[in-house]
């Protein structure tokens, strides 16, 4: 008997980023279907057309992409496909691809007030002005409609839309129940855990808090009955309640450790942003002050600490009742 992995193939590129190669993942049917597109790099396409060929496919023949989420590593191809017609993600990824006239200033804008609030110094909130040069590397395509919830992908009905906003408020998993497969993205990945991003707050005033978003997103899975993840960098793996049991108790223990610095010493986020990552802090300021917001949220959300501003920068203390 046929299953749902028969009509999914695998397609490995490679990326310039830390987190190594990127996974694609194409749904025979029609239309074909890509998952994901890797990275815009003429190596990643010289791989992809050479792994599509072994499936006795051409890039020609892709008529549908659909996108996990918009970052960089899973958009990049795109826009060296001929012949889609279609191209679907969800909605929060559209700010992104679209990058009207005013994204690059509302993206500076926004991270120039959460660092400064946030104790960043401006050495390294000048280099903000990199960011316009920098968003330029995301490919030039149009999203030809949008994904939600409960939704299933265009010819290929065994499929159903996951919202899991986190690691990218436009972060959506697929599921078949049928097999209980899902391409999962960077959503769960067997190796490591996905860093929860802070993003512009395109629509709304109010930030969201990722690590929180992405804890619930990982629980909601427990609702499905998922028995194998095909994700977006990684070992494919089935011991899917075991990962994201471990996942929730690295984060907790992670929220242990800054709220013993904060007991130390009331700091503020980059203070603590030192302290839990002293190798990355500078370098990789943006992923480690994400990381480390995202721990004060979801310590503020239980009552364990609370903020207070001085100066225009928020300090954090310890809570009397906790």
């Amino acid at each position: 008997m046929k299953t749902i992995k028969d009509s999914l193939y695998t397609i490995t590129v490679p990326t310039p980023y830390a987190v190594g190669d990127v996974h694609l993942y194409v749904l025979k049917g029609e239309p074909i279907t890509l998952i994901d597109a890797g990275v815009r790099s003429d190596e990643a396409w010289e791989a992809f057309k050479n792994q599509l060929a072994g499936y006795d496919l051409r890039p020609e023949d892709i008529r549908q992409v659909v996108l996990t989420h918009h970052h960089p590593d899973h958009v990049g191809l795109v826009e060296y496909l001929p012949n889609v017609k279609q191209c679907l993600a969800h909605r929060a990824a559209l700010p992104w691809i679209d990058r009207d006239d005013r994204f690059s200033s509302r993206y500076v804008s926004f991270f120039e007030e959460f660092y400064r609030k946030n104790g960043v110094p401006e050495s390294l909130i000048d280099k903000l002005g990199e960011a316009p040069e920098k968003l330029k590397e995301f490919p030039v395509f149009t999203l030809t409609g949008t994904l939600k919830e409960g939704e299933t992908i265009p010819g290929h009905s065994d499929w159903e839309v996951i919202e899991t906003p986190g690691h990218a408020q436009s972060h959506i998993s697929l599921f078949s129940k049928e097999d209980g497969v899902m391409i999962g993205g960077d959503h769960l990945l067997y190796h490591i855990s996905p860093n929860p991003i802070i993003e512009p707050p395109f629509h709304g005033d109010e930030r969201t808090r990722p690590l929180i978003q992405y804890r619930d997103s990982l629980k909601k899975l427990f609702r499905y009955n998922v028995k194998e993840v095909m994700p977006g960098h990684g070992p494919r793996f089935n011991n899917v309640e075991e990962i994201i049991r471990k996942r929730l108790s690295q984060q907790e223990e992670r929220a242990d450790k800054v709220y013993s610095i904060i007991e130390e010493q009331p700091s503020h986020s980059f203070d603590i942003s030192r302290k839990l990552f002293p190798r990355q802090y500078k370098k990789q300021y943006p992923l480690t002050m994400s990381e480390t917001v995202g721990q004060l949220d979801f310590l503020e959300e239980r009552g364990k600490i609370y903020r207070r501003s001085s100066k225009g920068v928020d300090f954090y203390f310890i809570s009397e009742k906790s």
